[in-house]
């Protein structure tokens, strides 16, 4: 199934998923071409006819920072942290039913620390209860992993599957390395997705 289609700068490098409705309007308004269909479907409206796009090219170079520079948002963080929690180890699978996962300041809001990708971990229910405001070494908690700014590729598509017609663009930017590494981070999670594996 197809969650999205990806969208190349005008340089063909890859820069994001996008929702359908989203590539069409770009199409549409004449910012995007269609690179990449699916000729086994198409788009309709009342007097329009698209193929249904798997990749677009913005008509118009964007800068990209070389550093993903998004608002933390949940799903990113947990999409970083392997869907686990930063201080038990428990992944999302095995959480008890009034369990879930959330986002833990490292250094409490409270008490100085920032939203931000160095002070955010993932934390499930219980531990981020447990800790409170305070930091993790009063109360005998260690991390995981000390919390680091992702590279904004490996969330981009950590969190999204690709068919391959779109890995195809992702190796020719970016190099099998990139798809291996995704590969690998949907492993460690304990299923493969079909559309991000190693070739």
């Amino acid at each position: 199934m197809l969650v999205g289609c990806l969208a190349l700068n005008s340089s063909f490098e890859p820069l994001t998923l996008v929702p359908l409705r989203r590539a069409l309007r770009l199409v549409i308004d004449g910012k995007a071409e269609i690179v990449e269909a699916d000729g086994a479907r198409s788009v309709r409206s009342a007097n329009q006819h698209f193929p249904h796009p798997v990749v677009i090219r913005l008509t118009k170079y964007v800068h990209v920072p070389r550093r993903f520079r998004r608002h933390v948002t949940n799903t990113f963080l947990f999409a970083r942290d392997h869907y686990r929690c930063q201080y038990c180890g428990r992944v999302s699978a095995v959480l008890k039913p009034r369990e879930s996962l959330t986002r833990d300041h490292v250094v409490p809001l409270s008490r100085g620390g920032g939203n931000t990708w160095t002070n955010v971990v993932t934390a499930c229910s219980s531990c981020n209860t447990k800790k409170a405001n305070r930091l993790p070494g009063e109360i005998g908690m260690r991390l995981l992993n000390n919390p680091v700014e992702p590279h904004f590729v490996h969330l981009s598509w950590a969190v999204r599957k690709l068919t391959p017609t779109q890995r195809k663009y992702i190796r020719m930017f970016y190099g099998a390395a990139t798809l291996h590494e995704l590969a690998r981070s949907v492993e460690s999670e304990g299923w493969q997705s079909p559309s991000v594996t190693r070739r």
